[in-house]
């Protein structure tokens, strides 16, 4: 399965190199929980404060699965916090968080 989310960050530009620079060294254990919840690749695009992230997974994956719960490991909770503090909610948003994209074209799905 293939899934697309967006996210804004902060309209800072100290605050957009930060959140870049944490992304180039993920801690283990965030990767150990993304790989565990089944996802089986992942990026994440940005330009400017706009954040794109696509992920493969397995059939039956759903991003409600990377919800924080009592059982998340404490660095991962700590990572999720930590990012929150980089993000802003999407216009129309209720809330900050990443939020589903619709499929609206697909080359292989086309004629």
């Amino acid at each position: 399965m293939r899934y697309c989310l967006a996210l804004d960050l902060r309209d800072d530009p100290a605050v957009m190199e930060e959140y870049d620079r944490y992304h180039r060294e993920v801690w283990p254990e965030v990767l150990a929980h993304l790989r565990a919840s089944g996802i089986h690749d992942m990026t994440i695009w940005r330009r400017e404060n706009r954040l794109v992230m696509l992920i493969d997974a397995d059939e039956g994956f759903t991003p409600e699965q990377l919800v924080i719960g009592p059982q998340t490991h404490p660095r991962v909770k700590e990572w999720e916090t930590l990012m929150a503090y980089f993000q802003q909610p999407l216009p129309h948003a209720e809330k900050t968080a990443w939020q589903p994209l619709e499929q609206v074209f697909r080359l292989t799905e086309s004629r």
